[in-house]
């Protein structure tokens, strides 16, 4: 027997709701001065994602990677992410946030494309790749024309990252890269990874450092597995990779890294990003449940119209809000060079936390039709539950922050 909020049965007639349409979710105004050059780049990833979005739903369901999708975002100069290099396009970290929050908005999957393009391989290169490099792949990157990927998770070591095992073995004619790496998106794409290892070279100055390794992926001895069965951005193929006595020129090391610092410093940048893209899923999650609030009929009356869900709709704005302040605040701090790690720590901690708690309130406020992908809010509840995870566990950004206000170190 169905209850009022269960999808229909075989044979009853299907209420269809557009969830999918925009609702004015600045109540404090809090983009209301975004500078023109700033919104038409968050103009651009709207256009793009209202386009794409019904598409995604698809491939989301299907677990495929539209790698066309990419290069369209190449296209659009979508993967500066506020990175400052005089041969990339300008981005201000405000416009790099709203172009993250707003493609997250559609699509979490994109979402993380866009971090791991843009975020964590580009900004890689452009921070300590040779003029070489930087001559060679800085623009196939940005353009989304080759698929770069950042490998420094492995399958012994997540939170950590800084105890990783992958070694870069020195010798006369280059480097040996040996190891594993886990979760690395666009791994197994075809491009190139900067892989994170540590040198061994007994009486070199970089002994036991870590430094990183530009690996085109179609080096012998480097093998990408998609990871399948997940449950959770499943319109981005991230892999498991193999590094079976990689051989890489002398010059494929990037210069500009000489240690653990260094991944922490792309990192870092990266951590803001996961606080927008937290902001987007859960601005998503809100339209959808207001907008199905007030087409859905129970009882003779909008759902709307019932106190509880007024008092949920409230709640779920105010959260949105709070999400909204932190950003805003986080771009003002990063643009004037003034934003500490920790705050960013902050940032991601409590958005994908906010977020999470916004997406159990929409699903249930949905009711039975909140399981279905058409309408949104359980494919943006799932992908939450990645970006709460990487870039920092809530676990480690709280001791992170607790080290900082403390004083007093509770890591190991």
């Amino acid at each position: 027997m169905s209850t009022p909020e269960s999808p229909s049965l075989p044979g009853e007639r299907v209420a269809r709701y557009d969830v999918t349409a925009r609702r004015d979710t600045d109540y404090y105004a809090v983009f209301a001065d975004v500078p023109d050059a700033d919104r038409a780049a968050w103009e651009r990833a709207r256009a793009f994602i209202d386009e794409v979005g019904p598409r995604m739903q698809q491939e989301w369901d299907a677990a495929t990677y539209p790698l066309d999708l990419t290069r369209r975002m190449g296209e659009l100069e979508l993967y500066t992410d506020g990175i400052d290099h005089p041969d990339l396009p300008g981005s201000s970290p405000l416009a790099a946030g709203l172009v993250n929050m707003e493609i997250s908005r559609g699509d979490g999957s994109l979402g993380t494309v866009l971090a791991v393009q843009g975020g964590l391989a580009l900004r890689t290169l452009a921070l300590f790749g040779s003029p070489e490099q930087q001559a060679r792949w800085l623009q196939p990157i940005a353009r989304g024309e080759v698929l770069g990927s950042f490998a420094l998770t492995e399958p012994d070591h997540g939170s950590d990252s800084v105890s990783l095992e992958t070694t870069a073995i020195r010798d006369d004619e280059g480097w040996v890269l040996r190891g594993a790496k886990k979760w690395i998106g666009n791994g197994a794409s075809g491009g190139v990874t900067f892989v994170w290892a540590r040198v061994q070279d007994e009486g070199a100055d970089d002994h036991g450092a870590v430094r990183c390794f530009l690996v085109q992926q179609d080096t012998p001895g480097y093998t990408g597995t998609v990871i399948t069965g997940k449950a959770s951005l499943r319109g981005i193929h991230q892999a498991h990779i193999a590094l079976d006595d990689v051989r890489v020129p002398a010059d494929a090391v990037l210069p500009g890294t000489k240690s653990f610092k260094d991944a922490s410093t792309v990192l870092y940048s990266t951590r803001s990003g996961v606080a927008w893209s937290a902001l987007g899923h859960a601005t998503a999650c809100y339209e959808a449940a207001l907008t199905y609030a007030t087409q859905r009929m129970q009882f003779g009356k909008p759902l709307a119209k019932f106190q509880m869900v007024q008092e949920r709709l409230t709640q779920m704005l105010a959260d949105l809000t709070a999400m909204q302040l932190y950003c805003r605040r986080l771009s003002d701090l990063e643009s004037t060079g003034g934003l500490r790690p920790t705050q960013a720590s902050l940032a991601k901690y409590h958005n994908t936390r906010t977020a999470r708690r916004i997406a159990a309130t929409a699903r249930d406020l949905l009711g039975g039709n909140g399981i279905l992908l058409e309408n949104g809010v359980m494919q943006h509840m799932a992908d939450i539950e990645a970006i709460h995870t990487y870039e920092g566990t809530e676990s480690v950004q709280a001791l992170l922050l607790g080290r900082d206000i403390t004083g007093m170190s509770a890591f190991a």
